[in-house]
């Protein structure tokens, strides 16, 4: 994907995530999906309508519920879905490592954690708008199968994150059978085993980005306790050559470079 395409899959992967949240709802809500439904009453809006091939589909009224339900589900999917929630601990971690208290501050880390996020999750974004979304909007699939469909995608994401530790943990916690793997495991328990792998993989990158600006802490404070300047404060001293040694190593260049790249394994 060319740079130029980059800024127009922002609104796509929107309605995207959008999708996916109307699964989940309607992977939650079975008695929805069942495929045979009885006429309904007069004065009452039918929940399935049928459709050319023979199947069955939700009404529009039921859809447009859907839609405009599974918005509060957004965050939801954004956070424990995608690659933000290592992206936006390493950044927090970087600060406070840097020691700059409130630069840069939360509404630019969040922003770029959000466009670092929709640049990592492109790939899969496109998977699902071609398999998924395309289908769904000319009407060559129903609303069930573009749900299954971007659900495959996703899943593989999560899969290539998941430590099989993880998985093993919340597959025994939820007493899936043993022919369970995870490729058919339910989200309830991949979605779990996801995040929690994402939370060790952004303090093992946390814990890289500390070493260097700690050794520049001690050294600091040990200078200035010999030197007999017990009232200067070693963090305000150090902050100048944390920042120094950030610049003259690149450092955003390696740690947007390194972020981008641990997605790739």
């Amino acid at each position: 994907m060319s740079d130029l395409a980059r800024p127009a899959m922002l609104p796509r992967a929107a309605r995207l995530a959008a999708l996916a949240a109307i699964g989940l709802l309607a992977w939650q809500v079975p008695a929805l999906a069942q495929t045979g439904a009885a006429p309904s009453a007069p004065g009452t809006l039918p929940v399935l309508i049928g459709s050319g091939s023979g199947g069955s589909s939700y009404s529009v009224p039921i859809q447009t519920l859907l839609f405009f339900t599974a918005l509060s589900f957004l965050p939801a999917i954004l956070l424990l879905m995608t690659g933000f929630t290592r992206i936006v601990i390493v950044l927090s971690l970087l600060r406070q490592a840097l020691g700059t208290q409130s630069a840069p501050p939360n509404q630019v880390i969040i922003g770029l954690s959000l466009f670092l996020t929709f640049f990592v999750m492109g790939p899969t974004f496109d998977r699902v708008h071609k398999e998924a979304y395309v289908p769904y909007t000319t009407n060559a699939i129903t609303f069930e199968q573009a749900v299954d469909r971007a659900e495959a995608p996703m899943r593989e994401f999560m899969l290539k994150q998941t430590r099989q530790s993880d998985f093993a943990l919340f597959a025994r916690l939820a007493r899936l059978a043993p022919e369970v793997t995870a490729e058919t495991a339910p989200f309830r328990v991949l979605v779990p085993a996801f995040v929690t792998s994402e939370l060790k993989s952004a303090f093992q990158i946390g814990f890289m980005i500390f070493i260097p600006f700690l050794v520049i802490d001690m050294v600091v404070s040990s200078i200035l306790m010999s030197l007999g300047m017990m009232m200067l404060s070693p963090v305000l001293v150090a902050l100048p050559f944390k920042l120094m040694l950030f610049v003259l190593a690149d450092g955003w260049n390696l740690l947007i470079g390194s972020l981008a790249a641990s997605f790739a394994t």
